[in-house]
């Protein structure tokens, strides 16, 4: 009899607040989604907290009584860990902490755990170290309150120098020496990027589980992890595809999440350069999900912040399989209908339909459902940039790989 895998999920509460730039629904969104990071993250949240406010409490984030009401709940309850949504400053986790016994956490500290649980490859691991140390530093005195300045006596007069500060120095010199380590493989991608010949390079975007690897495995025949969770894939992947003899280079790249750490952006300079060089992104989007239209907002966001707003892009909404919507009786007369309500040809019929020249494609990567019509808008639209952008072409051609190997020699 085979044992079952017994996984043991830390009890966890997850804490958000409502101000005017944050109402109710939209902090339950939030909230389902650190839910979903958390158990992710390995997990199980217990109990939600919130707390409405013109602005986060700059001492402890939430209102003192709140605060004591989560901590009598932890006491009782026997929680491990409280993840707020909203990063906490150094202060307000140092000050959080000396009121509650138990882990704090915040979103940008989940997302870069599950960062660290995910990287697989030496150089994903030392991107999520690079954004650890980055986002660790401020907060040393905070997290290691037990080291506590050295005393005075023989030997030990004068200025001295504290622990922390001693930490400090050490973090500060590991960050040094991981920057110049992702700047030398920065330089080996680049070379590698640039050796892969003069064929169209298409990059698949989108928020995180949103279905980009399964999509991959489907179009390009590869075997990329794929899971149920938030960033299974960290690791860019690249294939070469071949669509009626028309090769190009496929990448799946990391998810994207809305409030994405800095320290992440940063760090994984050279994952997103694969979306930067791109010559054509398919952005994929799970419209079985409630809050697609945010996701896609927070996407182009991201692609404005890398300077990738403007590439020619292919609007790929994923899951129709999995497409509900909320119906309403004839009679209800006290409802109001909202998009919520609309079928997928009524999402069609909306913005949907005006996305560039007929750029919106709607399928399954799981099913193949409506397979054939992706393959072709995917052709079309790179046998169009192949040919602006190339003087041979298969048409000229028949082997396309001699025509590629003739125009380096050329070079």
């Amino acid at each position: 009899m085979l044992e079952k895998e017994i996984i043991n999920f830390e009890k966890t509460i997850i804490v958000g607040i409502v101000t005017q730039n944050q109402s109710e629904e939209k902090l339950k969104e939030y909230l389902d989604e650190l839910e979903f990071l958390t158990f992710t993250a390995g997990g199980e949240v217990v109990k939600r907290f919130s707390q409405k406010m013109e602005r986060p409490n700059p001492k402890t984030f939430l209102g003192t009584g709140k605060i004591e009401e989560i901590n009598l709940y932890v006491i009782e309850n026997g929680i491990s860990t409280i993840v707020f949504d909203d990063e906490l400053s150094p202060s307000q986790q140092k000050n959080i902490s000396k009121i509650i016994d138990c882990k704090i956490l915040d979103r940008t500290h989940l997302i870069l755990d599950i960062f660290a649980q995910r990287a697989e490859t030496s150089y994903a691991r030392t991107q999520v170290e690079l954004a650890q140390c980055i986002y660790l530093l401020p907060r040393l005195s905070g997290m290691w309150t037990h080291l506590e300045r050295q005393k005075g006596g023989i030997g030990m007069r004068g200025p001295g120098e504290t622990e922390i500060e001693t930490d400090r120095r050490i973090v500060r010199d590991r960050i040094a020496l991981l920057k110049e380590k992702i700047k030398t493989i920065d330089k080996q991608q680049s070379i590698q990027r640039g050796n892969r010949g003069a064929m169209v390079r298409v990059a698949l975007v989108g928020y995180t589980n949103v279905g980009k690897s399964t999509l991959m495995n489907a179009v390009g025949k590869s075997d990329v992890f794929v899971e149920n969770k938030l960033f299974a894939t960290l690791d860019t992947t690249v294939r070469k595809v071949v669509i009626k003899n028309l090769p190009f280079l496929l990448s799946d790249t990391v998810g994207f999440i809305r409030k994405l750490p800095t320290q992440l952006v940063d760090s994984f300079k050279s994952t997103l350069d694969e979306v930067r060089e791109a010559d054509l992104l398919l952005h994929v989007v799970d419209i079985s999900h409630q809050d697609f239209e945010d996701h896609i907002e927070a996407v182009n966001k991201i692609l404005l912040d890398i300077k990738s707003a403007d590439k020619p892009t292919i609007m790929v909404f994923n899951k129709i399989d999995a497409y509900t919507h909320l119906t309403i009786d004839a009679d209800d007369l006290m409802t109001e209908r909202t998009s919520k309500h609309y079928t997928l040809q009524e999402w069609k019929n909306t913005w949907m339909n005006k996305v560039g020249e007929k750029n919106a494609l709607f399928i399954s990567a799981t099913n193949k459902e409506n397979f054939e019509e992706f393959r072709k808008k995917v052709y079309e639209t790179v046998r169009e940039i192949h040919i602006t952008r190339f003087p041979y072409n298969k048409f000229l051609y028949p082997d396309y790989e001699d025509a590629i190997d003739k125009e380096e020699e050329e070079d």
